[in-house]
């Protein structure tokens, strides 16, 4: 079969993800990812972008998609099962109630965002533990990174970004982002280009959170320095892969000592 031709943004979306799967160690044979899929761009090119990728890495894994709809508009993700089956992807579509209980009164102590994120992420672990999935993949990106460097910096003091790979619950679980190294508007390109069948997010906190803040201060401040978003992206991200291939190395030698002393 003739390889798919794909466009630039397309192939730095599938070339990015390969290079941080290389040089995390984000994956291994055998293994049974759940891809979330909330609607968006991001995490619907993850999904396609993995599923390319099964042809391309030498050892066989499994992908599936999760979408844990938060229940603003019942029927906004009624797309996504035909585009699943012409893939050929295996998918868990629910309803659920997470967006309007995280905006109601027994929500006051902890933002909207944070409700309903906390209920979407639990719900997600579940889910990966139910269908015995290795892996859990989210669709942050390098914009994803910087945002969240720079909200952990100025809000909580602390310097620290977003990791590609990283294990939960003794490692049954391993949480991967493997498009942190491609920025948004590679991403919004590719899902233009394959024709995803994105649908818009219905949430009414939407463009009004901490990080939509975070997002304009950054957009200012590289607005006044010549070529600083594309400074601040790239230094980011290299910082990001650094780490996180620091950490894959000393996981391994901690792994190959165990073995050894056995």
């Amino acid at each position: 079969m003739a390889r798919e031709k794909r466009t630039y943004a397309q192939e730095v979306c599938v070339k990015a993800a390969g290079l941080a799967m290389q040089k995390t160690g984000m994956l291994r044979p055998g293994c049974r990812i759940g891809v979330a899929v909330s609607g968006g761009v991001d995490s619907f090119v993850l999904l396609k972008t993995l599923k390319i990728r099964q042809g391309i890495v030498p050892f066989r894994f499994e992908i599936m998609a999760l979408h844990c709809n938060p229940g603003f508009e019942p029927d906004a993700h009624a797309a996504l099962l035909p585009w699943l089956a012409a893939e050929g992807i295996p998918g868990h579509l629910e309803l659920t109630d997470h967006g309007p209980e995280a905006h109601s009164e027994r929500n006051r102590k902890r933002s909207a965002c944070f409700r309903c994120a906390w209920l979407r992420r639990k719900r997600l672990f579940d889910l990966c533990r139910d269908y015995r999935l290795t892996h859990l993949a989210l669709g942050h990106t390098a914009d994803d990174l910087v945002t969240t460097f720079f909200l952990n910096l100025c809000r909580n003091g602390r310097v620290d970004g977003l990791a590609m790979r990283e294990s939960f619950f003794r490692g049954g679980l391993t949480l991967v982002r493997p498009l942190l190294l491609v920025e948004k508007k590679y991403v919004s390109a590719a899902a233009r280009q394959w024709g995803l069948p994105v649908w818009r997010n219905a949430c009414p906190s939407a463009g009004h959170t901490a990080r939509s803040e975070m997002e304009a201060t950054l957009r200012q401040l590289a607005a006044g320095i010549p070529d600083a978003r594309r400074s601040i992206l790239r230094g980011l991200t290299r910082w990001q892969l650094t780490r996180d291939t620091a950490g894959e190395a000393a996981e391994t030698s901690r792994t190959d000592g165990a073995a050894a002393s056995d």
